[in-house]
């Protein structure tokens, strides 16, 4: 199985004054063939950074410092913006947090679809239409909606054509940031089947952001647990749900309830997340670790693999090195 999206050592910072806020730094990871990553971490981590690095929708302030981003092979890294405008939004699109507020309220919903297609594909108006009602049946909204304008769609139903919209020109993959947020429990469960499905039935490769551990549990296959701007634990789902290595990992497990297991009661991570303007030396966790010791504090720990398909960085692990 090949990978669709192969991330590599990839940094990219926020200039601030004369600072750079480290927000995303050195970070790793792939997407296969119809699977889905999970992107895990507590809010600031570098999850949305990650997402809009990929996608080259930076603010003027942001600058990709080094890195790789493979898309089907090709390093996307080396192209023009020019010409990667025109693989975006058809290799790779996004649905970006908050996208209920993301249409404009002055045209349709379906123009706005229709928008993203022609810009992107010789086709009529016609057959952009057209295009949009299969979308909608897809993500199960009814076409005879394709006029509606946003302010006449739940917030449900504007998440869906979000979707769609991500959707229009078949990209390879697919970037979801925190698609369940502000939505009530019913309407995030039928997203959820939604992306379920069309992960099934369109077998298209998926990158879901959230802070929610139980819908990583859900939809995807593997996870990168994020934190300070680095991938801290990568692998398989069921290995690092069962078996959690990194004391980050363990501690977000900890904190989320399991209405299944024995009751007990939830503890937290103490602390805040570091300043990435300033981040602490050695490992960034450490400062919050109850396992700490002293080469923490001074000695970065790289990511290495402690079981086949399972990667931690954390020097609990490799103390003999």
């Amino acid at each position: 199985m090949s990978e669709v999206l192969k991330v590599e050592s990839l940094k990219m910072y926020y200039r601030m004054g004369q600072t750079y806020v480290k927000a995303v730094d050195d970070v790793s990871f792939e997407v296969q063939k119809g699977k889905c990553l999970g992107l895990a971490g507590e809010s600031g981590s570098g999850k949305t950074s990650i997402a809009t690095t990929i996608m080259r929708i930076l603010p003027k302030n942001g600058q990709i410092i080094s890195g790789s981003i493979y898309l089907d092979g090709q390093d996307v890294m080396k192209l023009s913006d020019e010409e990667f405008r025109k693989i975006r939004w058809v290799k790779v699109a996004m649905v970006p947090q908050a996208s209920m507020n993301a249409f404009d309220p002055v045209f349709t919903i379906g123009d706005q679809i229709m928008e993203a297609i022609q810009t992107h594909k010789n086709v009529t108006k016609d057959e952009a239409m057209s295009r949009v009602k299969e979308l909608f049946q897809l993500v199960g909204i009814d076409p005879s909606r394709i006029n509606n304008y946003p302010h006449e769609f739940s917030g449900g139903m504007k998440q869906r054509a979000a979707i769609a919209m991500a959707l229009a020109n078949n990209p390879d993959v697919i970037i979801l940031d925190e698609p369940t947020t502000a939505l009530d429990v019913i309407v995030q469960a039928q997203v959820l089947s939604l992306l379920r499905n069309l992960k099934q039935k369109l077998n298209i490769s998926m990158i879901l952001i959230t802070h929610d551990l139980s819908i990583i549990a859900d939809i995807c296959d593997s996870v990168a647990v994020i934190y300070g701007g680095k991938v801290v634990e990568y692998g398989d789902i069921y290995k690092i749900y069962k078996n959690p290595k990194h004391p980050y990992t363990q501690g977000l497990l900890g904190a989320f309830p399991n209405i299944k297991a024995k009751k007990q009661k939830l503890i937290g991570i103490p602390g805040a997340p570091p300043n990435l303007a300033n981040p602490p030396s050695g490992c960034r966790f450490h400062p919050r670790c109850p396992y700490a010791f002293d080469r923490c504090k001074v000695e970065e720990p790289k990511l290495k693999e402690v079981e086949p398909g399972h990667f931690v960085a954390c020097h609990l692990y490799d103390k003999g090195d």
